[in-house]
């Protein structure tokens, strides 16, 4: 009956997060948001389909934590820590100090204790790296300087996790934690009779005793990193077993946890500290993707334990309040950020961005609300009640960021301007460029190694301003603007190249190119396949998608590693960009009709293979033609390495290379 009841929890659980996490990412949500809805449902106050074990399975699922943790640690190499120590000392020991403060400051004057409202104020003072770092990505904003920001500051939270679960064990007991602290994990990993006696014996000694050994394990983990985890990875890893290096991942953080809370210690310290260590080691990819599936579930079960211990009764008596806090929460943390923002220097809308983003609970307060429940720091009902709140801002934070997004950054961002005024302008080029990331810097440095002069416009003053050290010429401002393109010299010049990451921005500039400047050609870099359909039916002179040059660059080379002549596979490529070329100008008016589209596209894919089976078994260009290629001149190059794929015609000497 026991298994029965183990494998009908699991069944439930997983039922749960298959279902209810698709459905939040259908819903532009996080994850994590998934997981707690999906414990919401099946907990005791949903559908109870799971009760009193769900304790157990969170203390279980906690390990999801400490997996986290050291993968963490494994990507935070000790040298990037130390290049990022400004802004992560700066913004995100500011962040978390400030926060922190305030928040204990808040609790003290509702009535709490001390201990109480400092570990509340710990907790909220972290933000979701689950949602926001997602959000980031897709809108494409972490190369941004608010976007780099946000990550420092993401980063310190992240560390700054491991110093707060070592502290609530100690607002528990007023000293070292080690009895209390280690019964509680002890239990959790079965507690045999060895590690019973040790925390017995540790329970009568003193504090010092209990001090002394947590800086020997540090400081053992350190070594072991060091002298002892590398050369046994790598003799595990030389018997190409995966299975066994699976198993050596496992070992290593289950050892490690172990040491650490048998010493009252929280295991996240020392699994923490042995992935900084081996975050230079050659196996540390290898580690991450054995470590990553038992985190990602573990954690995933430890969020569906947070979202069935939400008490919907206790919210329901009391949604004034909860309403009051998550506000609350929101605005006290978004102001602390704005003034950050202010002192780190970050413009207008960088700012908006930068404060709003990180105004939410995170997922690690419910790593910290569990700790200080064990531990008899929170009470149930108020680690509910905050466990609420928190939830709410998550859940709200996609929306928030929409309407940052959508209504105050175009307004803020056009405010700032008044800050840095568009550069003065007085050019003649023939070529202007709009956009200089890294799709138009190769652009712009092809032309310039040619002779060919670009005007340079591009919105993001960071990056105008590193161009101008590096000795480009570029100028700061929106090429959408009128007077700007005037200024840049659009009524002189020739060309308009648009490489700009943003479609609406894309169409906006065309539109008023037209209008005030329909003399230019416009060249467009497109997006995706859809959108360079649209540029073509919209009629622009030039639209090439982002990613098909370098591809066929990729296949042609392809061709030459399998053994085809160089200049067969060039011709080869040539050919299949001129066809794409026209594949795209005939199917630019149908892609919006799926059914038509389709049929055609079936139609030209068969045409494609056939035109280049013709000239695979002979067609237009037999052997005869290609050898004529190889001359005397040729082959002095390819002995110089000038033409390294090229090889001489004599099928003899090269029985493997291929005809066109």
């Amino acid at each position: 009956m026991a298994h029965q009841s183990l494998f009908l929890s699991a069944f439930v659980y997983l039922a749960a997060a298959v279902i209810c996490v698709p459905l939040a990412k259908r819903f532009g949500l996080s994850a994590v948001l998934g997981y707690l809805v999906a414990g919401m449902v099946i907990g005791p106050f949903g559908m109870k389909l799971v009760g009193e074990e769900g304790e157990d399975v969170m203390h279980f699922a906690e390990f999801g934590v400490v997996m986290m943790l050291f993968l963490i640690g494994l990507e935070l190499r000790p040298s990037l820590l130390w290049k990022l120590r400004g802004p992560i000392l700066g913004l995100g020991g500011a962040q978390v100090g400030i926060t922190t403060a305030a928040i204990f400051g808040i609790g003290m004057a509702c009535g709490l204790s001390w201990q109480v409202a400092l570990a509340i104020g710990m907790a909220l003072a972290l933000s979701s790296t689950a949602i926001v770092m997602q959000t980031m990505q897709e809108k494409g904003l972490t190369g941004t300087t608010g976007g780099r920001s946000v990550f420092s500051v993401l980063l310190f939270q992240d560390i700054a996790v491991i110093p707060m679960l070592a502290i609530f064990p100690l607002l528990a007991t007023g000293q070292s934690a080690g009895p209390h602290a280690a019964g509680e994990h002890g239990d959790g990993h079965g507690g045999h009779g060895d590690p019973g006696a040790f925390q017995e014996w540790l329970s009568h000694q003193p504090p010092w005793v209990n001090t002394l050994l947590v800086i020997g394990a540090v400081v053992a983990i350190i070594l072991a990193g060091r002298y002892l985890f590398q050369p046994v990875l790598s003799l595990v890893a030389r018997t190409r077993v995966r299975e066994t290096f699976v198993a050596l991942a496992l070992l290593l953080v289950i050892g490690i946890a172990l040491a650490m809370s048998s010493l009252g210690v929280s295991p996240a310290l020392g699994t923490f500290l042995a992935g900084v260590v081996l975050a230079n080691s050659e196996y540390r990819h290898e580690l991450e993707a054995d470590i990553e599936p038992f985190k990602g579930l573990l954690l995933g079960v430890f969020f569906i334990s947070v979202g069935a211990a939400i008490d919907f009764s206790l919210i329901a008596s009391k949604p004034a309040v909860i309403a009051a806090c998550v506000i609350g929460l929101m605005v006290v943390k978004a102001a602390i950020l704005f003034g950050l923002g202010a002192s780190a220097k970050l413009g207008l809308d960088q700012r908006t961005f930068f404060s709003l983003a990180l105004a939410q609970g995170g997922e690690f307060a419910f790593v910290l609300l569990a700790f200080a429940v064990s531990g008899g720091v929170v009470t149930v009902e108020l680690s509910q009640l905050v466990i609420a709140v928190v939830a709410v801002t998550m859940a709200l934070t996609p929306l928030v960021l929409m309407v940052e997004e959508k209504v105050l950054r175009p307004r803020f961002g056009t405010r700032e301007s008044e800050d840095r005024e568009p550069d003065a302008m007085d050019e003649e080029a023939p070529v202007i460029l709009a956009g200089i990331g890294r799709f138009g810097n190769f652009v712009g440095r092809m032309l310039r190694s040619l002779g060919v002069e670009a005007t340079v416009i591009d919105n993001d003053s960071d990056h105008i301003d590193f161009l101008r050290k590096i000795g480009i010429k570029a100028f700061y401002g929106d090429a959408g603007r009128h007077d700007l393109l005037e200024a840049a010299g659009a009524d002189r010049a020739k060309l308009l190249i648009i490489t700009l990451d943003d479609e609406d921005k894309v169409n906006e500039l065309i539109e008023t190119t037209r209008k005030h400047f329909p003399h230019l050609k416009i060249l467009v870099r497109a997006l995706s396949r859809s959108h360079q359909y649209d540029l073509v039916d919209d009629g622009v002179d030039y639209a090439i998608h982002q990613h098909s040059g370098s591809a066929i660059q990729l296949a042609e080379e392809a061709l030459v590693q399998l053994g085809f002549r160089a200049h067969c596979a060039h011709r080869m490529a040539n050919k299949f960009r001129r066809l794409d070329r026209k594949g795209i100008d005939d199917l630019a008016g149908m892609h919006r009709e799926e059914s038509v589209y389709v049929s055609q596209v079936r139609e030209r894919i068969v045409d494609f293979e056939r035109q280049f089976e013709q000239d695979r078994v002979g067609g237009d260009s037999g052997s005869e033609v290609d050898q004529a290629w190889d001359t005397t001149q040729l082959r002095d190059d390819t002995a110089t390495g000038d033409y390294a794929n090229v090889v001489p015609a004599d099928k003899d000497q090269d029985p493997g290379r291929k005809e066109c």
